[in-house]
């Protein structure tokens, strides 16, 4: 099986990215994947795609979150994803 990877749509002066990165880091030290970042910024197509969706949460590929992100929920994606009920 792969490495899963989780990307974290961002942007600086962004509170709620702090928080949900913040929640993926702790997050990585109980389950296995990579974590790419990336900022919205740095894109006229991703500004326009989640500026105002920001922070958004991608699981190999597939959005998962976007606002207000739930560790807990993410854990279960992951827990669903090891279990091979998605992706």
């Amino acid at each position: 099986m792969s490495q899963t990877t989780i990307t974290l749509y961002t942007r600086s002066r962004c509170p709620l990215c702090d928080k949900a990165k913040a929640a993926l880091l702790e997050l990585k030290e109980e389950w296995d994947f990579e974590l790419e970042e990336i900022d919205i910024e740095s894109s006229d197509e991703l500004t326009e795609k989640y500026g105002l969706m920001i922070p958004v949460v991608h699981i190999d590929g597939e959005e998962v979150a976007y606002g207000f992100v739930n560790k807990f929920e993410i854990g279960e994606r992951l827990q669903e994803k090891k279990a091979g009920h998605i992706g």
